[in-house]
């Protein structure tokens, strides 16, 4: 049985703060396979801060590390080394509720939410960002970016529906049949996982 709604083939779960997931997310769009993605936001580090903190030492090295081999892996994909990894909480929050109005607007948010981390190095906990994020898209941030029980329920669902599935990590792309693909796979292997559905 398969966790995917009925808007798309597959269910992608995926965090904002994971540079896999957001190559994963720019291969998705190159394959021009997005109307039939539903994105759905996971915590997968939920013990980060607010506001981003500045990393050093071991962390950062790990940090470099992950954008060195997600530079391998995708060589064209612009990406830098952010200061840290922000806590995503309220970046998932504000695409769910943007996402539930509009799945486009959602979608292109989502999208500049991953840009704003991965391409400019921008701490996507903060509340400006992600107004700057809502005003570039020309969306009103009058009623979002503050918490609401609906918005909790869908993350919850989310969060609860990706840890079912027995992986720990991100990005978890979910297809209709259940069968999964789990990391950011070569380009090869996810061609041949699109084309199954």
């Amino acid at each position: 049985m398969s966790d995917v709604g009925a808007s798309g083939r597959f269910a992608l779960y995926s965090d904002f703060n994971c540079p896999f997931c957001y190559a994963m997310h720019e291969r998705l769009h190159a394959c021009g396979v997005m109307e039939l993605v539903e994105w759905r936001g996971v915590q997968h580090a939920p013990h980060l801060p607010i506001p981003m903190a500045r990393w050093n030492g071991r962390l950062l090295d790990e940090l470099r590390h992950e954008v060195t081999m997600v530079g391998r892996l995708a060589p064209m994909l612009p990406i830098v080394v952010p200061e840290g990894k922000p806590n995503t909480r309220p970046a998932i929050q504000l695409a769910a509720q943007v996402l539930a109005r509009d799945v486009a607007q959602g979608s292109a948010l989502v999208r500049r939410l991953y840009w704003l981390f991965w391409r400019e190095g921008r701490d996507i906990s903060d509340v400006g960002v992600l107004g700057e994020a809502l005003a570039s898209l020309g969306l009103d941030p009058q009623g979002l970016i503050e918490k609401d029980e609906a918005t909790a329920h869908i993350l919850d669902g989310w969060d609860d529906l990706w840890r079912s599935m027995g992986q720990a990590g991100v990005p978890l792309l979910v297809r209709s049949d259940g069968t999964l693909l789990v990391g950011l796979a070569r380009e090869s292997d996810l061609d041949r996982f699109l084309a199954v559905s």
